[in-house]
């Protein structure tokens, strides 16, 4: 028999609270006004611009595999009915992430600039085996060991692996350029930061119900799946930022989320970087609270559509 999903008796103390936030900062990618980014676009220097398309259509193929396959699988794994519900909201914001990528290059670059930075995605071979990779946790679901190893890969993703795309966008928005893709950004990051809490949440209850063998097992092949990651991250981050020299600030950005990964996940970090040591351009990139703009700027991530909305009375106008 089929049970329909009831939100009057709450399944555990936490997911609603995640479903009323991800509709909270719901958003569409033509909200956000680009075309006064062009000009500034066009001051680019060339390797500045190729970095830029290329983490963007590598952030564009990352979402797309969690939109299409991570989220639907771990939904489909879990059992709790608002859960899945949570996790298949997340998973149809990464698809508008992905969209908001498109939205950026339809901006900035031409049809044949587009084809180019996606014929680059599917030929790259760093970022075609940090995919495999991640894809690979999520297909393996078959019991509850693996379906925490899939959840704790979907957490390396969303807390870690988008991050060092997200670097220059905020690299640049902290100059003063790009400012309204850096809002498109922005926006990502502040889901991407619940996504990452909620499915480590999910992964450290998943963790409670395995025995003590099957909890060293899982955390050994976590640990190794973060290692490949790692590696295979560093090498990204080399091939794209070289040639600006932002390797090793890049890198610690990137060290720094791994952390953050870690830490949703419940275990010890890994580098423990000190903020500090982080760009600090980057880092307040990294700030999702409100904030404020003129009419004339950009739409700002303190807008927020109306959830209740009452009839006016007579006596809303007796002031």
């Amino acid at each position: 028999m089929k049970a329909a999903v009831n939100w009057n008796r709450l399944e555990d103390e936490f997911t609603k609270v995640f479903w009323d936030q991800n509709v909270r900062q719901f958003w569409v990618d033509e909200e956000i006004p680009l075309a006064d980014d062009k000009l500034t676009y066009a001051t680019l220097e060339t390797e500045e611009r190729w970095t830029y398309e290329r983490i963007l259509g590598g952030l564009t193929l990352l979402d797309t595999e969690q939109g299409d396959v991570g989220m639907p699988l771990i939904g489909k794994a879990v059992e709790k009915q608002q859960q899945k519900a949570v996790l298949s909201f997340m998973g149809a914001m990464e698809h508008m992430h992905a969209k908001s990528y498109s939205s950026i290059f339809s901006t900035l670059c031409t049809m044949p600039q587009i084809d180019n930075i996606f014929e680059w995605v599917i030929t790259n071979d760093i970022l075609q085996q940090k995919v495999g990779i991640v894809t690979d946790r999520y297909e393996a679901i078959q019991n509850q060991q693996t379906l925490y190893e899939a959840m704790a890969t979907s957490v390396f993703l969303e807390s870690f692996l988008f991050y060092s795309g997200f670097f220059y966008p905020l690299y640049l928005a902290g100059q003063g350029k790009l400012i309204n893709s850096g809002e498109i950004i922005n926006l990502i990051i502040r889901d991407e930061a619940i996504h990452g809490m909620y499915t480590g949440m999910l992964a450290q209850g998943v963790f409670d119900t395995l025995t003590a063998k099957q909890q060293q097992a899982a955390v050994a092949n976590v640990q190794s799946t973060f290692t490949q990651l790692y590696e295979l991250e560093q090498q990204y981050t080399n091939e794209l930022y070289r040639e600006l020299a932002l390797t090793d600030e890049v890198e610690t950005f990137i060290r720094y989320n791994a952390d953050k990964a870690m830490m949703n996940l419940g275990l010890d970090p890994v580098f423990d970087v000190n903020p500090s040591t982080v760009n600090p351009l980057v880092l307040n990139g990294l700030r999702t609270e409100t904030k404020n703009h003129d009419f004339f700027s950009t739409k700002g991530n303190g807008y927020v559509k109306a959830l209740k909305v009452e009839p006016l009375q007579d006596s809303d106008f007796h002031f």
